[in-house]
C-alpha cells in the first residue's frame, strides 16, 4: 500500500498538458500518496486547462514556466519557494521538436529543430533541476524523475532527432545524480513504452509501435499511463530511497527483447 506514503511531501509536476497526459497520470499518483502538489504551465493556451486539473486534486499552485527562458524558470521557482517553502519532488514530463523533424529523413535535420529539441528536451531538465536544488537541500533532499523512452539507444524510423535529445536526456540524469548526491537529492528516468497520449498522435508509426510491442513484449500487453504514474511513485517515495541515477523501463519488458 502507498497510501500516505508521500504524506507532507511538496511534488512539482511539469508538463501537463490535459487529462491525457503522463503528467497527469504522475501528479494522481502522487497525489493518491499524499503530497501536495503545485503545476507550470507553458503559455495562456494551456493555463486554463492546467488550473481546472489542479483544482480536482486540491491544488492552487500553478505558475506559468517557459523552459526555453532561464529567466522564467528562475521566476517560477522563485514563486514556488514563496507559496511551498520548499520542495522535495520534481517530475519532469517536457519534450518537444518541430514536427517537420519527425517526417523526413534524420540525416535533413534543421539546425533549428536539433538546437530546439535538445533545449526544451533535455536542457530544461538541467535548467530546472539547478533552480530546484536551493528548495530542496534545506528539506534533507529529495527526487527528480523525467521521462525518456528507447530510441535513445536503439533506432526508431522517423524519431529522429527526439531520440537524440531523450539520449541527451538520460545522460544528463547520470550527471545530475551524480552531483546532487551528496544534497540527498536522487534523479532518474522513466523509459516509458508507447503511451496514446495525444502528443503521440505526432509521432509518424505510432500504431506500428504498439503492434509491436504487444506482439513481442514479454507481458504482449501495451502499457497505460496509470503505469508509468505508479513508476514515478515509487522512485520518488522513500521505497527508493537507494536509486538514483538509473533508467526505470516501463514497457512491458520489450526492452529486454533481441527479436
Amino acid at each position: 500500500m502507498t497510501e500516505g506514503i508521500l504524506d507532507g511531501k511538496l511534488a512539482l509536476v511539469a508538463g501537463v498538458a490535459n487529462k491525457r497526459s503522463i503528467a497527469w497520470a504522475i501528479a494522481q499518483a502522487l497525489h493518491g500518496a499524499g503530497a501536495r502538489l503545485a503545476f507550470t504551465y507553458q503559455g495562456d493556451r494551456l493555463e486554463d486547462s492546467v488550473r481546472k486539473l489542479a483544482e480536482t486534486v486540491g491544488s492552487d499552485v500553478v505558475v506559468p514556466c517557459d523552459v526555453s527562458s532561464d529567466e522564467s524558470i528562475e521566476a517560477a521557482f522563485d514563486q514556488l519557494g514563496q507559496r511551498l517553502g520548499g520542495l522535495d519532488i520534481l517530475a519532469h514530463s517536457i519534450a518537444f521538436a518541430p514536427a517537420e523533424s519527425f517526417e523526413g529523413r534524420f540525416i535533413d535535420t534543421s539546425r533549428h529543430a536539433f538546437v530546439t529539441a535538445l533545449d526544451i528536451s533535455a536542457y530544461s531538465m538541467v535548467a530546472m533541476a539547478r533552480s530546484a536544488e536551493p528548495l530542496m537541500a534545506p528539506r534533507g533532499g529529495g527526487a527528480m524523475v523525467t521521462l525518456t523512452y528507447m530510441a535513445s539507444e536503439r533506432a526508431f524510423p522517423k524519431y529522429n532527432v527526439m531520440a537524440v535529445a531523450k539520449a541527451g536526456l538520460e545522460c544528463s540524469v547520470r550527471y545530475l545524480a551524480y552531483e546532487l548526491g551528496p544534497a540527498q537529492i536522487r534523479v532518474n528516468a522513466i523509459s516509458a513504452g508507447p503511451v496514446r497520449t495525444l502528443a503521440a498522435k505526432g509521432i509518424p508509426g505510432f500504431d506500428q509501435m504498439e503492434a509491436v510491442i504487444e506482439a513481442r513484449s514479454p507481458l504482449q500487453r501495451n502499457i497505460e499511463a496509470g503505469d508509468v504514474g505508479n513508476a514515478a511513485l515509487y522512485l520518488c517515495s522513500p521505497l527508493a530511497s537507494m536509486v538514483t541515477g538509473t533508467t526505470l523501463y516501463v514497457d512491458s519488458g520489450y526492452h529486454a527483447m533481441g527479436m
